[in-house]
């Protein structure tokens, strides 16, 4: 059985699927702009044998993992230690491309690492960052500087927990006590401690999910990212390009959902290719639990103004 980090990406073969039906019959560039271990990009790479691929992550770390994996396609593989908000100015030289693909979120490889801070399962710093080489901040000083109603806000928005305000104000008390919090084991601790117990009962879910979720996207913007990222792709697209998403939050769906809309009803720069957001099927969830949130969107930009492109609705 493979380890967590070596799971197959997320609706791998629906991917491909759209990048061949719905993409150019002639492609020749495409940017896998969350790298990762590679998954996307080696399958990419071996479907198309005559594009090239320019893949984005902003965790040195990955970029060095997939350099080795993907070193026979050195020729046509080209990683970049990048965030994806800044591909428009590190890209405009490569520009236009044929297809863009994101695959959002946390990485397996990034979850299994507790060095990393991501995880509530294992204990270890609270960091969260997803390039520990850049400026951000790390999740145990945004735990430390921002106030108790400050920190209810990102629980809220960024992972809808019910109980924000209780978990901020704890963490604020705690914090004035002299014992801010250090470790994802303390924070986990901290949550446990303040949900009632009927309620963690009803969950279904790893009480401290929504926070660690709600952290994660702060510390690293990732929402911002997304929005930057998704305005680039379409300055850098050539005339038929295709972009792929697949998220696992309902703040990321919304956004390329809105974005799509946008380009299609009001700029008239395309077509829709999914009509509702594709999902993963049981047997891929029960192999890949990462599956179960996924959803799939694809647009294709037209060369002609209104040209009519069949959507796929499964």
């Amino acid at each position: 059985m493979s380890s967590p980090s070596e799971h197959e990406p997320v609706l791998l073969a629906r991917v491909i699927e759209f990048l061949r039906s719905g993409g150019s019959k002639d492609m020749k560039k495409i940017v896998d702009c969350t790298l990762g271990l590679g998954g996307y990009s080696e399958e990419i790479l071996r479907s198309f044998p005559d594009a090239r691929v320019y893949a984005l992550d902003r965790d040195s770390s990955a970029i060095a993992r997939s350099e080795a994996r993907l070193s026979e396609y050195a020729s046509r593989f080209k990683a970049l230690h990048m965030n994806f908000g800044d591909m428009e100015e590190v890209l405009d030289d490569f520009a236009p491309f044929d297809a863009f693909v994101f695959d959002l979120g946390v990485s397996n490889m990034q979850l299994t690492e507790a060095e990393r801070g991501f995880s509530f399962q294992s204990d270890g710093p609270l960091d969260m960052r997803m390039n520990p080489d850049g400026s951000a901040q790390t999740a145990t000083e945004v735990l430390e500087r921002l106030s108790a109603g400050e920190l209810a806000k990102i629980f809220w928005r960024y992972g809808e927990e019910r109980y924000s305000r209780q978990i901020a104000a704890r963490i604020e008390e705690t914090r004035k006590r002299g014992s801010p919090l250090k470790t994802t084991g303390e924070l986990v601790a901290l949550i446990r401690d303040v949900l009632p117990a009927p309620a963690q009962r009803k969950m279904g879910t790893h009480p401290a999910r929504r926070v660690f979720q709600a952290l994660r996207i702060y510390v690293n913007e990732e929402l911002e990212e997304l929005e930057t990222g998704l305005a680039s792709v379409r300055r850098l697209s050539s005339p038929e390009a295709v972009v792929i998403v697949v998220s696992y939050h309902s703040l990321e769906d919304r956004i390329v959902k809105h974005t799509f809309r946008t380009w299609e009803t009001e700029e008239k720069r395309g077509t829709v290719l999914t009509k509702h957001p594709v999902c993963a099927e049981f047997e891929e969830i029960e192999k890949n639990f990462k599956a179960r949130s996924a959803k799939l969107r694809g647009f294709r930009f037209s060369a002609k103004s209104g040209q009519k492109i069949q959507r796929q609705t499964k």
